[in-house]
C-alpha cells in the first residue's frame, strides 16, 4: 500500500521529521490524498517553489473562496475582503506595489529603534514569570513570555493600546483557524470571519483617526505612504494592519517557543548560550532551521509544472515544507543535530525571493534579546513534566503551552 503523508495525524503533527526524511528519500514531490495537495520536501525543490512566481502562485485564496460554500452564501465576506489584501497572498504586480509602499514604513532603522522597547518588555515579562512561579511553582513560557513579547511589540509599533491585548488574541486565534489550515476546528470559517470582521472594524477606526491626526506609529506611516501618485487604500491599510498584528506575533511566538523547547531538550546547548551570550544570533538561526515557526509555504499551481518526475497540474495545491528542506542532508551538514553555533545555515524559514519575510529583522531582534535575557536572568529554568501539545496546523508550527520551573 502506498504511503500517504497526513499532517492531520496527531503523531505526525507532533513529530513530522521522520515522515519528511522518508518523503525526501522516496517521494520528494508527493501527492497526499488526505490533504488533497502536493507535498514538496527537498531543499532544492522547496526553494524552486518559493522562486517560481510565474507557474506557482501565492494567491491561494481566490480559488479557495470561489469554491467555498460559505463564501458563496456571503458568510465570510470580511475574511475574503481583508485577507485578499495581504501581500503574502498576492502575485506581481499587486505584490510589488504593496511591498514597495510598505517598505517605506518598515525600515531597518525603524526596527533597530525598537530595541529599547523590546528590552523593557522582556524585563517586565521575566519579572512576571518569576512572580508567578513564586506563587504557583510554575509559569507558562508561551502564555507568560513568548506570546505577550511579540504581541506587545507589534501593538506598540502600530499604536494599539496594550490594554487591547486580550481581545486581539481572541480575534487572532480565530483567524489562525483559517490561515493555519487547521485540520480539526468546528465552524472554523465562521469563527475566522468573526475574528477578521472584529479586527477590521477596530483597525478601521484607528486608520480614520490617524488620517485626521497622524501620530508617531506605523498606522500613520501607512496612511501617509505614497509612491508617485499611488497610495494605499483604506482597505489595504486595514488588511495590512491585520497581517502585521497576526503574522507579527503568531510566528515570532512560535520562533521563541520552539527555540526554547529544543534548548531545554538539548541542555548542553542552553549551557553554551549561558556561557557565550554572543552566540544568540547564530542560536536564533538554528531555532529557525531546526523546527521553524512557519512549517510550509502554501501555493497554487498557475500552470502545469514538472518537478521530480511528477506533473503538478494547474489549480493543484502545493505545500512546500521549509521544515523538511531545513533538514535536508543535501543542504546541511549533520542536519538532525541541534547546534546553536552552526556556521553554515542557509535555512528557508523566512522564504526566498520576492516573498521573503519583510518582518524577518524584527523577529530576529526579538528572539535574540529574549534568548540573551532569559538565559542571563533564568539560567536554571527547566521544562515541567509532560509532553507539549502542538498546534493543529500546516502553516503555523508551534506549541500551545510550555509549563516551566525556574529553579
Amino acid at each position: 500500500m502506498a504511503y500517504g503523508f497526513d499532517l492531520g495525524d496527531p503523531a505526525t503533527n507532533a513529530n513530522p521529521f521522520p515522515a519528511f526524511a522518508r518523503l525526501r528519500s522516496e517521494d520528494p514531490v508527493h501527492w497526499s490524498p488526505a490533504m488533497k495537495a502536493w507535498i514538496v520536501t527537498r531543499y532544492a525543490d522547496v526553494k524552486k517553489v518559493a522562486l517560481n512566481n510565474r507557474q506557482i502562485s501565492a494567491d491561494r485564496l481566490t480559488p479557495f473562496f470561489k469554491a467555498n460554500p460559505e463564501y458563496q452564501r456571503g458568510s465570510i465576506e470580511s475574511l475574503a475582503r481583508y485577507l485578499n489584501h495581504w501581500m503574502v497572498f498576492r502575485d506581481p504586480p499587486d505584490h510589488t506595489r504593496l511591498r514597495r509602499l510598505f517598505n517605506k514604513a518598515f525600515t531597518p532603522t525603524a526596527v533597530e529603534n525598537l530595541r529599547p522597547n523590546i528590552e523593557g518588555i522582556v524585563a517586565e515579562l521575566i519579572e512576571g514569570m518569576e512572580a508567578k512561579a513564586k506563587r504557583t511553582g510554575t509559569a507558562d513560557f508561551i502564555a507568560d513570555f513568548a506570546y505577550p513579547l511579540p504581541a506587545s511589540v507589534i501593538m506598540d509599533l502600530l499604536g494599539v493600546p496594550r490594554a487591547d491585548l486580550v481581545r486581539m488574541k481572541v480575534w487572532s486565534d480565530d483567524i489562525a483557524l483559517f490561515i493555519g489550515t487547521a485540520q480539526v476546528a468546528g465552524n472554523k470559517y465562521l469563527r475566522a470571519e468573526a475574528g477578521a470582521r472584529a479586527m477590521a472594524s477596530f483597525f478601521r477606526e484607528l486608520v480614520e483617526a490617524r488620517a485626521a491626526e497622524p501620530a508617531a506609529d506605523m498606522i500613520s506611516k501607512l496612511v501617509l505612504a505614497r509612491d508617485e501618485s499611488d497610495a494605499l487604500t483604506t482597505d489595504e491599510i486595514v488588511g495590512t494592519c491585520i497581517l502585521l498584528l497576526f503574522a507579527g506575533h503568531e510566528t515570532t511566538t512560535n520562533l521563541i517557543g520552539n527555540g526554547f523547547l529544543y534548548s531545554m531538550r538539548h541542555r548542553a546547548q542552553w549551557e553554551r548560550l549561558i556561557a557565550q551570550p554572543s552566540l544568540a544570533a547564530s542560536a536564533v538561526e538554528e531555532y529557525l532551521r531546526y523546527d521553524g515557526p512557519s512549517g510550509a509555504l502554501a501555493r497554487v499551481a498557475a500552470a502545469d509544472v514538472e518537478m521530480a518526475g511528477k506533473t503538478i497540474r494547474a489549480g493543484d495545491r502545493v505545500f512546500a515544507f521549509m521544515n523538511s528542506a531545513n533538514r535536508d542532508p543535501e543542504a546541511f551538514s549533520d542536519p538532525e543535530r541541534f547546534d546553536i553555533g552552526r556556521e553554515q545555515n542557509p535555512h528557508l524559514t523566512f522564504g526566498h525571493g520576492i516573498h521573503f519575510c519583510l518582518g524577518a529583522p524584527l523577529a530576529r531582534l526579538e528572539a535574540q534579546i529574549a534568548a540573551i535575557r532569559v538565559s542571563e536572568r533564568l539560567p536554571d529554568i527547566r521544562l515541567a513534566a509532560g509532553e507539549p501539545d502542538w498546534h493543529d496546523s500546516l502553516i503555523l508550527r508551534g506549541v500551545k503551552s510550555l509549563p516551566v520551573r525556574l529553579g
